[in-house]
């Protein structure tokens, strides 16, 4: 990738932000045959689109607020999700429990609404269960006035591992993808953009990069690119920040998650199983600034145990939390600041710049997709580009399985590999790969080494937090494993003892703020 930087080529598209937008954005750009080049400051994902709910769902809430184009559009963009990426999206039921006699029919009526909504692409039927159904679904419901529950369906991925597949869908089409690379500088010509100039932050060397369409898709950090094309740019996205906790499966022992449909301040709250863990969120809290580390505040952690302990019989402390992370929604500002950040809207906007920059804020994973069909749809006419329809509608992603493949049943952690999982399993068969990076992790040592190959994975915290999803599942054993990782990883890309010792302290240092104070 650095070697095509290098070679000075000109560029159709160039995307800033490796998240799930610009990721997307960079498929949808590449597979309609335009020369597509994607930066991002750190690594894929790093910042909001690997710290969400796990979620690709059509959006309760949103029915409840009579937001019902929304929650279409989300439902259809699920539903295309789940068929062309079924290694990494999976179907998910949800419980409502009920306790009072009412909320059977509204919950059930508002469900059913959500089934017609999603027509053809439906996961399957919402229904009421009777007590002891719902007791067998969720075994640690709270069970004091438990009169029953209402069932739907949604589903849930591995939101890190699938910005990877969107990476590697980009690039096996023939896109440059690029991490740890930093924008420093639009570049104009004549008052219009034409290009950026970024640095490579291992090696400090600078490029310049032309492009006749250059798109901001920072998500939180839109602004500050703004501000490099027009220091005197309004503020646009409003960041609140939403935090999730991570308890032992035993607090949700089923397949089935949690739907908490009314929590302190108004919202829904999760109780979802994940992998062999069970996460539980989230909050929305406004913040000031953007941050690529926002913490956990102790309130929010205080909030969600409350909450989740009003539907669970064994409640859960502070003592039981392995993780706690935190992930900064990039919510489009209203016109007028009065409302409560759950109230905004999560719609998408694309926005052009005098200078043509082309800029998309907001919206969510579940509709990534179509975020960025309607951004490049754009970028076509401004940087003057041959018209080109959008082919991602049913473009397969990276390690694509069909719903009967055998990887798709078996070790979840060898799963997210789809395509790949036969020879990562081979892979490490040999050479005393398979060796556990610790107890209480599901990763092995061979998936170092693979994260490093194939999966541009550049430090300890790559493999750790989003590679694997170490860091998530049990901070305290990630921790533990970051010695051996970091000598793994150093073998692999040439570094010496110094670099290694470093990658654990900073490691560590950022996995305490992943602990409850």
């Amino acid at each position: 990738m650095l070697e095509r930087l290098a070679g000075g080529r000109d560029w159709d598209v160039i995307v800033i932000g490796g998240g799930a937008t610009g990721l997307g954005i960079a498929v949808d750009a590449q597979t309609r045959g335009y020369r597509t080049l994607l930066v991002e400051q750190r690594d894929f994902a790093q910042a909001t689109s690997s710290r969400s709910t796990k979620l690709v769902h059509g959006g309760v809430r949103y029915l409840q607020q009579g937001n019902v184009a929304l929650v279409l559009e989300a439902l259809r963009e699920r539903g295309l999700l789940c068929r062309n990426a079924p290694h990494l999206v999976r179907d998910l039921a949800f419980v409502v429990p009920r306790y009072r006699w009412w909320e059977g029919p509204f919950y059930g009526i508002g469900l059913k609404l959500y089934d017609v909504l999603a027509g053809k692409l439906n996961i399957a039927r919402s229904r009421r269960l009777k007590r002891e159904e719902t007791i067998a679904r969720i075994p640690n419901v709270e069970t004091d006035n438990l009169i029953g529950g209402t069932m739907y369906h949604d589903a849930q991925f591995d939101d890190a591992r699938l910005a990877l597949a969107l990476a590697q869908t980009a690039a096996e089409n023939g896109a440059t993808v690029v991490n740890y690379m930093r924008v420093e500088e639009l570049l104009k010509d004549g008052g219009s953009v034409c290009g950026v100039r970024a640095v490579d932050l291992e090696s400090n060397a600078a490029f310049s990069l032309s492009g006749r369409v250059v798109i901001n898709a920072t998500g939180v950090f839109t602004d500050d690119i703004r501000r490099l094309d027009d220091p005197r740019a309004a503020r646009l996205v409003r960041p609140s920040q939403g935090v999730h906790i991570v308890l032992d499966r035993s607090f949700q022992p089923s397949d089935t998650a949690i739907m908490v449909p009314q929590t302190d301040d108004g919202r829904v709250l999760f109780v979802i199983p994940w992998y062999d863990r069970v996460l539980v969120g989230t909050t929305d809290t406004e913040v000031e600034d953007s941050s690529l580390e926002p913490r956990p505040m102790e309130r929010e952690v205080e909030f969600i145990l409350r909450n989740a302990a009003r539907y669970l019989r064994r409640d859960p402390s502070k003592q039981d939390v392995l993780s706690t992370f935190a992930g900064l929604r990039p919510l489009v500002r209203p016109q007028e600041v009065t409302s409560e950040s759950k109230s905004l809207s999560r719609e998408h906007s694309v926005l052009i710049s005098e200078s043509g920059l082309v800029t998309i804020i907001g919206g969510k994973w579940t509709t990534y997709r179509k975020m960025a069909e309607d951004t490049v749809d754009d970028a076509i006419a401004i940087g003057g580009l041959p018209e080109r329809r959008c082919v991602t509608e049913n473009l397969h992603l990276y390690g694509w399985i069909g719903r009967d493949d055998p990887n798709l049943v078996g070790d979840l952690h060898l799963q997210m590999y789809g395509a790949h999982a036969d020879a990562v399993r081979a892979f490490l068969g040999d050479e005393g790969r398979g060796e556990l990076l610790h107890e209480r992790l599901p990763y092995r040592v061979g998936q170092v080494v693979w994260a490093a190959r194939h999966e541009m994975a550049r430090t300890v915290e790559d493999v750790l937090s989003r590679r694997t999803r170490a860091l998530l599942l049990d901070a305290r054993a990630a921790m533990d494993a970051a010695p051996r990782v970091a000598e793994v990883l150093a073998a692999e890309l040439g570094r010496d003892a110094t670099w290694q010792w470093k990658q654990v302290e900073d490691f560590n240092e950022l996995a305490q703020g992943y602990l409850p104070t």
